[in-house]
């Protein structure tokens, strides 16, 4: 076989290759996470979740929940200047993570899932 046609195929070949790289990818990226009705119940309890993206432990937090994270009743309290936002102000936040509770009551420090479910009445599913 000459050079142009082994050439050709190996650039065939990685097209199909990176075709199938990213097409898993967005295939993964659309199914459920796995904590996903305890992330919407936790947030339909009226919970909210106090953070700074600078955090370790806001981090560890959303860690624990996947790619259900993105559905957490999270607040950004941080600028990108660290200072902190109005919001968060307002809400009394003074250190992350915080945890409000539709109770009034509040928890600083990651919080374990049965310490959620516990706060919300949510299942652990």
């Amino acid at each position: 076989m000459d050079k142009k046609k082994t050439t050709l195929i190996w650039w065939i070949a990685g097209l199909l290759i990176l075709g199938g790289i990213i097409g898993l990818s967005v295939y993964q990226k659309n199914q459920p996470g796995e904590f996903d009705e305890f992330a919407m119940c936790i947030k339909d309890s009226g919970a909210i979740f106090y953070g700074a993206f600078w955090c370790p432990h806001c981090q560890t937090q959303k860690a624990l929940f996947g790619k259900s994270a993105d559905l957490l009743p999270y607040v950004e309290c941080s600028t990108p200047s660290k200072s902190q936002t109005k919001v968060c102000n307002d809400a009394g936040i003074e250190s992350y993570p915080t945890w409000k509770f539709s109770d009034g009551t509040m928890v600083t420090g990651q919080q374990s899932f049965q310490q959620l479910a516990d706060k919300t009445k949510c299942e652990i599913k």
